[in-house]
């Protein structure tokens, strides 16, 4: 199996894709000015303490308060407490957490009230996302996530990754951390880190370790509440530290800046490596270039079709995500109803794994696959389910089929589902069911090109609409396109993007930045 990243950086979002065997797996989005990652660090301050709940709530800068339960604090919660408090009342010195003295660890049976006051100014780290009505869910037990190892401060202990199986392995690794980290730090080694020599795990380390140090100076020179101490690296880098593989054959990026980020991650854990990031410069948008805008038309909304006729109907609710396999209008099997059975069920457990994985879909998934009589095809769907779900890293539980043919999955949550909307809204109608007649289109595009020139003396730029209509315009030996080149001159570029709807378009100018052109007048 080979493995592609395909980054897409727009001015408002970054959206990364992962192709195994050219097919998506997995997709994220990411707003730019969004600041709300998981693994993010912010020095807040206590809104409102609940005893019932056992729990406070925290304002870390979302409009709604963050939840913190007792359980999140760590066992360490009083030692960072009186550390923070000493490096915000001493501005000029900055304490080193190896002088630290360790406090008793938190009683696990404890209660909220005696621990935290209303207003006081805690550090917390995000682990979970705000999902649909709920804010972020909170933790103070820090750690800093690295490709071999995490970092935890005011703990003392090196756990070593239960999936590396070798005894003397897990021993070497546990020494040699021991040997390296710096007194009242904890350390995880991930599983990753199995044969890597001292070098490679010391030199992450220091990364780790120099993140802190950071976070505590901007914790020092705090001045208002909430402040972000530390954010997690970007999307693009903080996905390819948990997914880098040998079988990543290329990384590509059609932005210079996320391009060099990722080259110079990438030369920090495998300089060897390097030369798979590739800086994509193509004028067809990136992910029409590699097959995934088609892909993502095809894999989101509420019919997923995926064999022969075969299809899924998704739902998501507030509780959970009901599944349900249908097998259409597909060829029936020779060997009668329960083999045609088994055999969509089959495609429906393939298709399904990719889907989780692809929609992040979290909570509660409860699956009906089509009824099956034999206790040993029903057993054959259990494992191909279970053997397609290892590649997923969000942690999961899978129970088999039940009498009514129900399977059950629970999937770690820790961002919200993403959900694709394919259905296109007219973008020259406004829902009001009524556009301008289609074959005056060129000659608005026209008009637009016209006030770009001369009006707003914009002489570079470039105008993407739908493959189709891009066709007419590039059709015949004096196209459109060399008209209007002749026309406002050779700055003007068409490129056909297959996101965009029949008569919707976008003009972007030589810095790749929106320019609106819209008005809903056009279409009276």
């Amino acid at each position: 199996m080979t493995s592609e990243l395909v980054v897409n950086v727009q001015p408002k979002e970054v959206s990364i894709a992962l192709l195994e065997d050219k097919s998506l797996v997995e997709l994220q989005s990411e707003g730019r000015g969004l600041s709300f990652s998981v693994g993010n660090l912010y020095l807040g301050r206590v809104k409102k303490v609940m005893p019932g709940l056992n729990a406070c709530f925290v304002d870390v800068g979302y409009e709604k308060d963050a939840f913190l339960h007792y359980l999140d604090l760590g066992p360490q919660f009083n030692t960072l407490e009186k550390f923070v408090k000493q490096t915000l009342s001493d501005k000029k010195k900055l304490n080193p957490i190896s002088k630290a003295t360790l406090l008793p660890d938190l009683d696990k049976d404890g209660s909220i009230s005696d621990v935290v006051k209303t207003g006081q100014e805690v550090v917390v780290q995000i682990a979970k996302e705000p999902i649909s009505t709920k804010g972020p869910r909170l933790t103070s037990e820090i750690s800093f996530a690295g490709r071999y190892l995490v970092l935890i401060p005011f703990n003392d202990k090196v756990s070593v990754s239960q999936k590396i199986k070798s005894s003397e392995e897990r021993a070497r690794l546990k020494q040699l951390l021991q040997s390296i980290k710096p007194k009242n730090f904890g350390v995880i080694v991930r599983t990753v880190a199995e044969g890597k020599r001292v070098a490679e795990l010391d030199s992450e380390l220091k990364v780790l370790l120099k993140h802190w140090e950071e976070s505590l100076v901007k914790v020092q020179k705090a001045t208002k509440y909430p402040t972000l101490i530390y954010e997690e690296t970007s999307r693009a880098v903080a996905m390819l530290r948990d997914l880098f593989n040998p079988s990543f054959e290329n990384i590509y990026v059609n932005d210079e800046t996320v391009y060099n980020e990722i080259k110079d991650y990438v030369s920090l854990i495998a300089h060897d490596r390097v030369g798979i990031v590739k800086h994509y410069k193509g004028q067809l948008p990136i992910f029409d270039n590699f097959g995934i805008t088609k892909q993502v038309k095809s894999s989101f909304g509420k019919t997923i079709s995926y064999k022969s006729g075969a299809y899924l109907i998704i739902e998501h609710t507030e509780a959970l995500h009901v599944v349900d396999v249908n097998s259409g209008n597909r060829t029936k099997n020779a060997n009668g109803q329960e083999a045609n059975a088994l055999e969509v069920n089959l495609g429906a457990a393939d298709e399904l794994a990719r889907q989780l994985r692809l929609r992040d879909m979290g909570g509660i998934i409860v699956v009906d696959f089509i009824d099956m009589s034999s206790a040993e095809n029903r057993q054959k769907v259990y494992e191909r389910m279970t053997a397609n779900m290892q590649k997923d890293r969000a942690r999961h539980n899978i129970l088999p089929l039940s009498k009514f043919g129900l399977m059950q999955i629970t999937r770690q949550r820790v961002r919200p589902a993403m959900d694709v909307n394919t259905a296109e809204t007219c973008p020259t109608c406004f829902g009001k069911g009524k556009i301008q007649s289609s074959i005056l289109f060129t000659d608005t595009l026209e008009s637009k090109i016209d006030y770009l020139v001369n009006k707003l003396k914009i002489t570079k730029f470039s105008l993407h609409i739908h493959p189709y209509v891009a066709a007419y315009i590039n059709q015949g030996v004096v196209s459109l396109k060399w008209k209007w080149r002749m026309m406002y001159g050779l700055g003007i570029k068409i490129i056909p993007d297959q996101s965009l709807a029949l008569l919707q378009y976008v003009f972007y100018d030589k810095d790749g930045e929106d320019i609106d052109m819209k008005e809903e007048h056009e279409i009276k």
